[in-house]
């Protein structure tokens, strides 16, 4: 669906400054081209970026990208001054090897990380001579993917500076035809609008995006650029073969299959929800306010019902429900009464729902049934051995019900959800914790809502075709589209199909021949086609298919599968998760760099631990440079979507090593951990906002240099909470309630939910307000750690120790000279701070054993 995202930023040296030249204009793209060819739904894009250092003095130029997350990276390359230095496509393992070698005297930072729900980055840094050129290329190819109708192309454009010559090609070639076509912009205006073109004919279409300076420009008095957003080219075909459509290039075929107008088959949905303590605030708002549009959107003829849960297991009602208006009402209240407290009962809340639906009555002959599960958690009640979890639910459910795994956020285990899903039949989607989260989650669930066939089976000529893609499919949806690939190994002149599957009202057979010298006629003298590209078509989509199947697979079938998925990767040149691009620098720049491309799995609660690292650490789980040698031997289980690798001495972590407070500042992915100088039994003010009507003060306890009581204070409506160890105690009215940390409980005062997770966590939640946690660390040495989520509701007015950050914070992205590399300088208010990096548990996770990395601020209270 999505595709070709660019961004290209080159960041100018502060060398410029002293040769009395503006840092903008030091370092200049004077050339930057996008060329997207797409040839029957596969995208081949090339990113073309000329560069030149207009200083006195060398300067460091960052040349990135944003790419999607299901593109490969085929090839880069970058030139200076006419030398081409090459990227090369190895094993990972082997890439690591030479790139360890080749950085042994130098320091590089990584190359890819994810960047958002549908994108990655690629970064290289290069050092440019005074009055050099550099020319970047970068090529990216994916299968575009249909959903809800169409195919989406988009294009995320992000200079930072004018070009003189910038110029977006896409040029798409569909041989069934293009059934319509539009193009949309977050950023055109009406000058620059003039600058786009579009050519259009019955299988052919050019889209041109070529503005000049003046037009680039926000206003002629300004020399900074108007192109900052999105570009997105929206396309679908036509469609008039019932059995789909074949295309044939050099051997290889590619078959694509999306009936239409098709009746679509009954629902038997079971919505299974979290709602554990951690789900509190913003999440259960958001899921309230997704589910309440999906039950809007559910069909007559569908059933469905929804089990909750937390620690306990809470079924709305004891069976399936026809979706009546009435139902869908009594439905609707049951949503908005939903609270979030207690613990994580995953497996016993699925099981509930396979029984639900095993007992259910009266359902339709031919329907569809399915469990949709959100959580935002690992299990953390019942059982919690995920690996029993996935055996017990994908036994239970015996292949009957395709289960739907959506995660909230980054606090779940992606890996677990997404094993469990594709082992029964559907898929798993993260959902992210933004603004949209609630469309994300309808947007989901209209891709699933319209089932129109189910066991589908896609048959070819055995003896003749070779390497074929998946064939067998348990569910289509309308609006999106089968893919089947392989190659012709005889010589054929037809090629036949025969599509087997089952539709709401009959059981189908549908028949196709495709004659091969025609269909390769159709493909000849081409300017739009790029090379073999159904061949590189099929070794994309076996790729991604063996990679998807590893992820269910056992042991020896996983490392079969992989070792096959790798072969491919290697012979085609992708960077793929088991393979990295290595790229080597000039010799005057003792660095080189490797591009390893992450997995959604990688992106779990997202902290750097060095300066440019984003490892996940899990339990058992360490960076290599922390193990002994014991431990060599387990690097199966790291996550290095992207990493630096430091010639450092080996980080030490106390046994206690907790920091009084720890925050995440806003924009920008970097953890601070701050130590006060208070004293014990002494108030501290740690945070205020008027414009919130919240304030936030802490006592540091006497034996131990932590906090052992917070009181959090707000206007609206007036109540007054003291937290400390011992219990929580809410004041309103004359009024005051006690709530142990001894047994989980919840309770709202006038839209104030204030959920307290047995020995755990207290979280309150108030509407358009940030939402305040507090972790409760068990003695010995007990104490509470504060913290905040919807940290966007601030207002800019918010202070005290920790507010001030929040508002007037930033931290440095690159060391200065004289500064180590665990240094970086802190802005806070007008004034600078030098803090350090260093590694502390994190009180905000259930397991503390996992460090996480932080600046280390020491703020005079």
């Amino acid at each position: 669906m999505e595709s070709a995202l660019l961004a290209v930023v080159v960041l100018a040296s502060l060398a410029a400054l002293a040769d009395g030249i503006d840092p903008k204009h030091a370092i200049e793209i004077y050339s930057l081209h996008v060329d997207c060819k797409v040839t029957s739904r596969f995208a081949h894009t090339v990113i073309t970026s000329k560069i030149v250092n207009r200083a006195n003095a060398s300067s460091e130029v960052t040349f990135e990208v944003e790419l999607p997350k299901t593109a490969f990276i085929s090839n880069f390359s970058m030139s200076i001054d006419g030398k081409v230095y090459p990227g090369i496509i190895k094993e990972k393992a082997s890439a690591q090897k030479q790139y360890d070698t080749a950085v042994s005297h130098g320091q590089s930072a990584g190359l890819v990380k994810i960047t958002g729900r549908k994108l990655e980055q690629f970064q290289v840094s290069v050092s440019v001579a005074a009055g050099s050129r550099v020319t970047f290329e970068l090529t990216h190819e994916e299968l575009l993917k249909r959903r809800l109708g169409k195919y989406e192309l988009l294009l995320k454009v992000r200079p930072k500076q004018l070009v003189q010559h910038f110029q977006i090609d896409v040029h798409i070639f569909e041989p069934q035809g293009i059934r319509f076509l539009e193009t949309n912009s977050t950023f055109l205006t009406n000058e620059l609008t003039e600058a786009l073109t579009k050519v259009q004919d019955e299988t052919k279409a050019h889209i041109l995006f070529k503005p000049t300076v003046d037009q680039q420009k926000i206003s002629p008095e300004l020399g900074e650029t108007l192109l900052n957003g999105d570009f997105l080219v929206r396309y679908d075909v036509r469609r008039d073969a019932t059995a789909g459509d074949i295309q044939i290039v050099n051997g290889y075929f590619v078959h694509y299959f999306a009936p239409r107008e098709m009746p679509v088959f009954p629902k038997n949905v079971v919505f299974v929800i979290d709602r554990s303590g951690s789900m509190a605030g913003r999440k259960i708002e958001q899921t309230r306010d997704a589910l309440l549009k999906i039950l809007q959107d559910l069909r007559a003829e569908d059933h469905f019902s929804f089990i909750t849960f937390n620690s306990k297991v809470a079924e709305w009602r004891s069976s399936l429900l026809e979706a009546t208006a009435e139902n869908v009402a009594r439905a609707a209240a049951f949503v908005q009464t939903l609270i979030a407290s207690g613990g994580t009962d995953i497996q016993q809340a699925l099981l509930a729902a396979v029984d639900a639906l095993r007992r259910a009555e009266a359902l339709p002959e031919r329907s569809v049934s399915m469990i949709i599960l959100l959580t935002d958690g690992q299990p953390t009640s019942g059982e919690t051995d995920v690996e029993v979890i996935q055996e017990d639910i994908q036994k239970a459910i015996s292949g009957k019900y395709a289960l739907f795994c959506l995660g909230f956020g980054f606090d779940v285990s992606y890996k677990f959800l997404e094993k469990m899903a594709l082992s029964n039949g559907g898929i798993a989607r993260r959902i992210y914790e933004n603004a949209d989260a609630a469309l994300q989650l309808q947007g989901f669930y209209q891709e699933v809502a319209t089932p129109i066939l189910t066991k589908i089976e896609m048959q070819y000529p055995e003896n003749a075709i070779e390497g074929l893609t998946k064939t067998n499919f348990k569910l289509f949806f309308e609006g999106s589209e089968i893919v089947v690939s392989g190659k012709i190994s005889n010589e054929l002149d037809l090629l036949p199909v025969e599509i087997k599957a089952q539709s709401h009202t009959s059981d189908l057979t549908l028949k196709e021949e495709a004659n091969v010298k025609e269909k390769e006629q159709v493909f000849q003298n081409q300017s739009y086609i790029f090379g073999n590209f159904i061949e590189r078509l099929w070794a994309y989509l076996t790729i991604q298919q063996l990679l998807e199947k590893s992820i269910s697979a056992q042991d020896d079938q996983q490392k079969a599968l992989e070792a096959r998925a790798l072969e491919l990767s290697l012979r085609y040149g992708f960077v793929t998760p088991l393979t990295s691009l290595l790229v080597t620098k000039p010799a005057e720049q003792p660095q080189a760099e490797l591009a390893n491309k992450p997995t959604e799995a990688d992106n779990e609660k997202p902290s750097t631990l060095l300066v440019g690292d984003a490892y996940r650490l899990r339990s058992g789980s360490l960076p290599s440079r922390w193990r002994s040698p014991l431990h060599s031997g387990s690097n199966k289980k790291l996550h290095s979507p992207v990493f630096r690798l430091l010639e450092q001495t080996t980080p030490q972590l106390p046994a206690n090593a907790y920091p009084q407070l720890l925050l995440q500042l806003p924009g920008q992915n970097e953890i601070i951990c701050v130590n006060t100088d208070g004293q014990a039994q002494s108030s501290v003010d740690l945070l205020s906002d008027p414009e919130q009507g919240i304030s936030v003060t802490g006592n540091l306890g006497d034996k131990t240099n932590h906090f052992v009581q917070f009181r959090i204070t707000y206007v609206t409506p007036p109540v007054q909470i003291h937290v400390s160890t011992d219990a929580v105690v809410v004041h309103r009215n004359h009024e005051t309630t006690r709530l142990p940390w001894t047994k989980s409980a919840a309770s709202t005062v006038q839209g104030l939910r204030i959920s307290i997770e047995k020995e755990r966590s207290l979280t309150m939640s108030l509407s358009d307000t940030v939402t305040v946690k507090i972790a409760f660390v068990k003695p010995p040495g007990g104490f509470l750690g504060l913290y905040f989520l919807d940290t966007n509701h601030f207002s800019d007015n918010v202070s005290g120790v920790l507010g001030q950050l929040y508002s007037k914070a930033r931290l440095e992205n690159k060391r200065s000279v004289n500064q180590r590399d665990d240094e970086r300088l802190l802005s806070v208010s007008g004034s600078e701070h030098r803090v350090t990096r260093q590694y502390k548990k994190d009180y905000r996770l259930e397991s503390a054993s996992d460090p996480v990395s932080c600046w280390s601020l020491d703020i005079t209270s």
